[in-house]
């Protein structure tokens, strides 16, 4: 005779109990049931979802055995299920007194008092039930109450809850998961620094307390040591992907590209290849002025981000870099499809086609900018230039007023403002202005004559100078 399997044998004996009960509800015949039989069937009618049955199998085994907690809880656990919190708080209370000691009808209660938008009872709960447990229950206990603090956002509260967790069981692995997370958001990385020394000195192969010992070092911007720290979790387990994306981090805070490069790289190998990845590499070769390597990467990310506009003008910068004015101007265009009103990329697209001879084309990106963002003096900046390089030179004057105006008075537009009035042929006007200028900032007269170096051609700026150098010091 082939022999049946547990699971055949489980469904034989749940359909058996279910004619029996069925027996018993239709008052057919006397049909005794035991108690964790009744368990059984509230389990099968609650695991197909059918509580109007599971709370009618409920009532006949409590009926049957009035004293049972166990049977009682499930009515609780059922009526919660229904949203009937204050019942099952009612009978959870019943429960307390036959038995103090089951972890679940805290559970229960704790999951009442949540929906009945009462963390504080449950929050009171928790903490009070906590000395009636030990081991596996009490860890258990205070991950729920870990969860009601993160729900009434007392969030150090939640910190507090893991540490005891890995005070008590130092290689729970939720908790070393947790704590990492929550470590960052409440900023308490001293905290977590010394106690994950503490779980290394006991088990120095836990690579999770070596990576969250990184990540607190990280967030105290101590990057050296969060490297260390982050090779020590790599050596124990190779694949730990994360550890080489944060070092990936780290290197770059350091400004170590190479190395960050190489690290990764090899979080590539690990895990599929994701669009920050990608970017974070090509962010190494832009600022290794690698910029060839940089675009190969930038471009792989914004295949996988496509409407990611940034990474278009991250795209352009590398070509704006070599002077490739052309190639920038077609990735700015892609990405001034996707937002045509941000600055950063009408100004380069600007800064393209000042170069390219294109004024008209450039005054028109510069005004978007200054209409955009009035009070940004590096708008009216490219405007007024613009302007003077095209030798509209009243243009750049009546501009270099407005910008006075929108920015506060800068010094930096009284030296354009002066630089037009020399364009103008206002010589008189322009010194005026100049001397102005020199008084409110000195320090500015490099880019004043960076504008209009011919100036220094002029007799009376040049002696206005040498007077301002001996008095002032320039």
């Amino acid at each position: 005779m082939k022999e049946k399997s547990p699971y055949g044998e489980d469904k034989d004996q749940i359909r058996e109990l279910l004619i029996q009960y069925d027996n018993l509800v239709k008052g057919l015949s006397y049909s005794f049931i035991e108690e964790d039989s009744f368990e059984k069937i509230i389990d099968h009618f609650q695991e197909n979802e059918n509580l109007a049955k599971a709370m009618e199998a409920a009532s006949f085994g409590c009926n049957q055995y009035p004293y049972s907690c166990p049977l009682l809880v499930k009515k609780a656990d059922i009526l919660l299920s229904s949203r009937k919190y204050q019942e099952a708080l009612d009978i959870l209370e019943q429960c307390i007194l036959l038995d103090g000691h089951d972890i679940n009808i805290y559970i229960l209660k704790t999951e009442a008092y949540l929906a009945l938008d009462q963390q504080e009872n449950a929050v009171n709960l928790l903490e009070e039930s906590l000395s009636l447990f030990e081991g596996e229950e009490r860890i258990e206990l205070l991950f729920e109450l870990s969860d009601v603090y993160d729900d009434y956002e007392d969030f150090d509260k939640v910190f507090d809850c893991l540490k005891l967790i890995l005070t008590e069981e130092p290689n729970n692995e939720e908790a070393l998961y947790k704590i990492c997370f929550w470590t960052d958001f409440t900023g308490r990385n001293e905290e977590s620094i010394r106690l994950h020394k503490h779980i290394i000195d006991d088990y120095p192969y836990n690579e999770l307390a070596w990576f969250n010992l990184a990540a607190a070092y990280q967030g105290l911007k101590l990057y050296e040591k969060a490297i260390d720290a982050y090779q020590y979790a790599i050596a124990i387990d190779d694949k730990f992907d994360y550890a080489y994306r944060n070092m990936g981090d780290a290197y770059i805070r350091l400004r170590k590209y190479k190395e960050a490069i190489e690290v990764l790289q090899k979080v590539n190998e690990l895990a599929k290849p994701e669009d920050v990845i990608l970017e974070a590499i090509g962010h190494c070769y832009d600022r290794m002025k690698k910029f060839g390597q940089a675009r190969l990467y930038y471009r792989k990310a914004s295949h996988m981000r496509p409407d990611d506009s940034k990474l278009y003008y991250k795209i352009a910068c590398t070509y704006f870099s070599e002077q490739q004015w052309s190639g920038c101007l077609k990735q700015l265009e892609l990405a001034l499809r996707i937002h045509p009103k941000q600055v950063e990329y009408n100004l380069l697209a600007g800064e393209c086609k000042v170069y390219l001879g294109k004024y008209k084309e450039a005054l028109q990106l510069f005004d978007t900018v200054v209409r955009s963002r009035p009070r940004n003096a590096s708008g009216w900046e490219a405007l007024i230039r613009c302007y003077f390089k095209a030798e509209l030179f009243e243009e750049a004057a009546e501009q270099a007023q407005v910008a006075l105006k929108f920015t506060g008075n800068k010094p930096l537009f009284v030296y354009y403002y002066a630089a037009s009035l020399f364009g103008c042929g206002k010589a008189k006007e322009a010194i005026i202005q100049l001397e102005k200028a020199l008084e409110l900032s000195p320090k500015k007269l490099k880019q004043f004559i960076d504008l209009i170096p011919s100036v220094l051609q002029n007799q009376k700026v040049v002696d206005l100078l040498a007077r301002f150098k001996r008095n002032k010091s320039i």
